[in-house]
């Protein structure tokens, strides 16, 4: 099973990165995983939030196959407990495509047409973390999730 982490911009923090690879690593035991940074071309000019969401959503589209499972991680989507997430993900696994797409927006979160074509959103949080800190948390739970499915004692609860 291929899983996609979609970014829209870059990780500069060069600690973060860091850290983040160290999941990505651990995750190849698991799945094949691929994190994917785009930066929105054009965007260092002075668009409103709307077109930026919507240059930000095309690039998104553009990219998904038809039969890609998509996965929005927004502020408005299902919370789950990390035994819970770990359910969720072993679901979507077993009833999914060939490929699963988890996408972290742009700044301004997502255009409807990507709500629209959305499989499903899940929420990190109810408080705001930068995107840099987004893509290292829901690294470390993807991580987490396929050590509690597979039994392994790094999760404790």
């Amino acid at each position: 099973m291929l899983i996609e982490l979609f970014c829209i911009g870059k990780t500069t923090d060069p600690e973060m990165r860091k850290l983040t690879d160290t999941y990505h690593k651990k995750l190849a035991k698991y799945c094949n995983f691929i994190p994917v940074e785009k930066e929105a071309p054009g965007l260092k000019k002075h668009f409103s939030s709307a077109e930026r969401k919507n240059i930000e959503g095309k690039m998104l589209l553009d990219y998904l196959k038809p039969d890609d499972y998509l996965v929005l991680l927004d502020e408005n989507g299902s919370i789950y407990s990390s035994e819970k997430f770990a359910l969720r993900l072993q679901k979507i696994l077993n009833h999914s495509r060939k490929r699963v797409l988890f996408v972290i927006g742009g700044p301004y979160g997502f255009s409807e047409e990507v709500y629209d074509r959305a499989d499903e959103k899940i929420s990190l949080s109810a408080m705001t973390f930068t995107h840099q800190m987004v893509r290292l948390f829901f690294t470390e739970q993807l991580y987490r999730a396929f050590s509690i499915l597979n039994n392994e004692p790094y999760h404790h609860s």
